[in-house]
């Protein structure tokens, strides 16, 4: 049996500050990479008509500032993910689990726990989470092929947030100080870990700024150009045509 070991919280800073980048270069990525017709396709037209919105801007804004935290909440998730194994590992030496619908995967006192990682509390409906516990289940059945007697425990584990009722039969949730708590063994590390997330952030951040400004001007020009009339007036037959029409659009040469 593996024994616990007290987490260094000089190396948990050092794998931050290496690692916070890949969050930055995916933010980038994910802006760079927007077409105005994919996002315009996915959002509400008559939601902007009766939110009374007059202008190119405001829609573009409202359009692209939703992509944005949709997205962001994503790529944070995926990495604190990461940073969550790398702790364990440490700590108890566990590792990120083979297994589809399992993320980690460690031992502590004569336990198997099989971790599912999510960034929030609230990240699922009813039959997402009824998914989860039949990957919980399916995930012990292959464990206890190899030994029938291990004693396993399901958990959901998410990143911050809190829940007052942890034990939810099937697996336990734990979530913001109990979760990171739960896989290093810390109670304070929910606190610790927020200072080298800053790592370089404000540098980071105005390159992400001033390509998040370039895009909100070439998408307002493409959206006049394409959806207002000559007086300058939003065109919402032709957005709303454009958005959810049966008609399929031919593909200009």
């Amino acid at each position: 049996m593996k024994t616990m070991k007290t987490l260094n919280l000089e190396e948990v800073v050092q794998y931050v500050e290496k690692n916070i980048g890949t969050f930055h270069e995916k933010r980038i990525q994910g802006l760079d990479s927007l077409k105005l017709s994919q996002v315009l396709k996915r959002k509400n037209p008559y939601l902007f008509k009766a939110k009374y919105v007059l202008t190119a801007e405001q829609i573009i804004r409202g359009i692209v500032d939703a992509h944005i935290s949709s997205n962001e909440e994503g790529i944070f998730g995926d990495w604190l993910e990461g940073l969550a194994i790398y702790i364990n590992e440490k700590v108890y030496g566990g590792k990120k689990s083979g297994i589809i619908g399992v993320d980690l995967e460690f031992d502590k006192d004569g336990v198997r726990y099989i971790v599912n990682i999510k960034s929030g509390p609230n990240w699922g409906n009813s039959s997402q989470i009824a998914k989860m516990v039949s990957d919980f289940k399916t995930a012990k059945k292959i464990l206890r092929t190899s030994n029938s007697k291990l004693h396993i425990i399901a958990v959901n584990g998410c990143c911050y947030g809190r829940d007052r009722k942890p034990d939810k039969g099937d697996y336990f949730k734990y979530c913001g100080q109990s979760f990171w708590e739960f896989i290093s063994g810390n109670k304070n590390l929910y606190i610790e870990i927020i200072e080298p997330l800053g790592h370089k952030a404000k540098e980071k951040n105005d390159n992400f700024i001033k390509l998040y400004s370039q895009m909100i001007n070439k998408f307002t020009k493409e959206f006049a150009d394409e959806f207002c009339k000559d007086s300058g007036e939003i065109d919402w037959e032709k957005l709303v045509q454009f958005n959810s029409s049966t008609i399929v659009e031919k593909k200009k040469n």
